[in-house]
């Protein structure tokens, strides 16, 4: 079993965090609010730090889900970093889904004090990390990876290595394209039946067993339909996903049409008082407009 350190305690953290626990690891936890980690603390067992620094300290692997390309850095770098307390041959495990240059950036930091970093984001949402189901995605040395992949497995349905720094990372991206125009989709065919009379169910009933099947229409149908949109994965963070979609599709001259448009239809449930609500709740917007 390994000494971890867990960075990050949000809707995804928090139990991702448990999990490490239950898998019978040590575990050292730091959130910004401290009262979040002393509650997790309290739950599961675990000890709190009051700095990134202090809780990665003697552990193997320090592993972070924050929210930003900017909390990332406040967390990993400075006195009271992660990486001025982690010793040589330690591995830093990123599940924060941020941009490949902040990857690169701070995979090339960790490289100067001897730590190893992996990106590892994870695709899931809420659900998957309560439930231990998530899928992540991995970029980095392949003998570091190797090391993480047993603990990571502690919260994962699924990891894999997709290839050196920053492949994590944009293996998300995919998955947030994909995800966009996928969600835009299935928006649009339940607004059209309810438009037409039909009674949506029964209509998903019959079609998701076919071609127009996915996840998204099989979980998310239902609350779609009953106007439930409070749980799962914000239209804020998919707006900063998309953000970093856009931004290095244009690094390495793709061309994302769909995606674009998708994100400007995220920017209109925003301005309807849906930074919040899953992200869903693009429905809602078509029906606004009649």
């Amino acid at each position: 079993m390994a000494k971890c350190a867990f960075l990050g305690l949000g809707v995804m953290g928090y139990p991702m965090a448990g999990h490490l626990v239950k898998a019978g690891h040590e575990v050292t936890v730091y959130n910004r609010t401290a009262a979040k980690a002393e509650a997790w603390a309290a739950q599961h067992g675990g000890r709190t730090a009051a700095t990134p620094r202090d809780a990665a300290e003697g552990v193997d692997f320090v592993m972070a889900c924050v929210g930003n390309d900017d909390d990332l850095r406040e967390i990993a770098s400075g006195e009271e970093g992660a990486l001025a307390g982690m010793a040589d041959g330690a591995v830093f495990v990123d599940h924060t889904t941020v941009s490949a240059l902040v990857t690169r950036e701070l995979a090339e930091a960790a490289a100067g004090r001897g730590v190893a970093w992996i990106d590892a984001p994870v695709s899931g949402g809420q659900a998957g990390a309560e439930n231990g189901q998530l899928v992540v995605m991995c970029g980095g040395p392949q003998d570091a990876y190797d090391r993480a992949e047993p603990v990571i497995a502690a919260y994962a349905k699924a990891c894999r290595r997709l290839g050196d720094t920053g492949a994590g990372q944009l293996t998300k991206m995919v998955n947030q394209i994909c995800i966009a125009g996928l969600v835009q989709g299935l928006s649009e065919g339940l607004h059209f039946a309810e438009k037409a009379g039909l009674d949506g169910r029964a209509v998903v009933e019959v079609i998701a067993g076919g071609a127009a099947g996915s996840w998204q229409m099989q979980n998310r149908h239902g609350t779609m339909l009953d106007d439930e949109f409070e749980h799962g994965f914000a239209v804020d963070w998919m707006r900063k996903d998309l953000g970093i979609c856009l931004a290095t599709a244009d690094e390495v001259g793709a061309s994302l049409p769909v995606t674009a448009l998708v994100d400007q239809f995220y920017k209109d449930v925003q301005k309807m008082g849906g930074g919040r609500w899953d992200t869903s709740s693009l429905i809602q917007r078509l029906r606004s407009a009649g």
